[in-house]
């Protein structure tokens, strides 16, 4: 898919280098298509390599895309460059009068802290809720999907005794929805996270099913019955450096924490790691993008 995003983009150069179709605005204009619209909401503190990540995804598609960056006001960013936040990102309060066919809500580095501690939590949960009339289809990312879990049915995270980090297995438990078309029967995923959700606690919610899970790492996908709410508390989206990054920085700081499963040859992190679950990544969100986001919009933004 020709992903709409500004030149100026970090994302931009690296996108293009890897020879993914992105679009300039000019170009966008010409074609009789109407583009989707898709907000991400980045809440991790790698913003820049986030943005790359999902940008990338997002690309694997005949469809059009016009992306809208969003951070919290209610949260200064210690990662990211102001002039960056400035120049590529808004606020909700400048498009909450907006529609948007897709919502994009990342993951957080804060899975610890009740969710009721976490300084941006009302702001988030007043996205949560406006997401819920003004926008087709919300995709969320692993913490990102435990808060909006905890939000709109009560389900609780439960902390791990160690980190779920690596590389998994997962099952297809309900292979004839449209977001398992294509899904091999046994798929790997990573995943990087602290706490947990449950499979008994969603049982207990009639709107939601799971839709994919793994014997180790636990739910992996949920999704809505309707079809406008996908939770997947992995990270489909990581690059082939990202878990050794995050090892090496925890090693380097002394922190505890075990080699990721499933990721290095024979787990010895003196090797190159091996990337399995790309495809699975990619059918994940042209699926998203194609069945619950594009099929189900308008083409006229006005008669949504």
């Amino acid at each position: 898919m020709p992903v709409k995003i500004p030149a100026t983009l970090p994302a931009r150069a690296t996108l293009e280098h890897e020879n993914v179709f992105i679009m300039d605005e000019d170009r966008a204009l010409r074609q009789d298509i109407r583009a989707l619209r898709v907000a991400i909401l980045n809440l991790m503190p790698t913003k820049i390599a986030t943005e790359t990540q999902l940008l990338r995804l997002l690309s694997n598609s005949a469809l059009q895309v016009e992306i809208t960056l969003l951070h919290t006001a209610t949260h200064e960013s210690k990662n990211t460059d102001a002039e960056h936040l400035l120049n590529h990102y808004v606020t909700f309060e400048e498009i909450k009068n907006e529609e948007f066919d897709g919502l994009i809500i990342t993951g957080a580095p804060i899975e610890q802290m009740l969710f009721e501690d976490v300084d941006y939590w009302n702001e988030l949960t007043q996205i949560l809720d406006w997401a819920e009339t003004n926008v087709e289809s919300n995709f969320y990312i692993c913490w990102g999907a435990q808060a909006a879990l905890y939000h709109r049915y009560g389900i609780q995270k439960y902390d791990l005794p160690r980190k779920m980090f690596g590389v998994f297995e997962h099952r297809v438990l309900e292979p004839n929805e449209s977001l398992m078309r294509g899904f091999d029967d046994v798929f790997l995923a990573p995943h990087s996270r602290h706490t947990e959700i449950r499979s008994e606690d969603i049982a207990n919610v009639n709107e939601i099913q799971i839709l994919a899970q793994s014997d180790e790492a636990g739910v992996y996908i949920v999704g809505s019955k309707d079809g406008k709410h996908i939770f997947v508390t992995g990270h489909s989206e990581y690059d082939p450096l990202t878990l050794k990054g995050e090892y090496d920085r925890d090693v380097n700081k002394g922190l505890p924490i075990h080699v990721p499963k499933n990721y290095y040859p024979n787990d010895d992190p003196a090797q190159a790691p091996h990337v399995r679950w790309r495809g699975h990544a990619n059918l994940l969100y042209s699926n998203w993008l194609n069945y619950y986001v594009y099929q189900n919009t308008a083409f006229d933004t006005d008669k949504q």
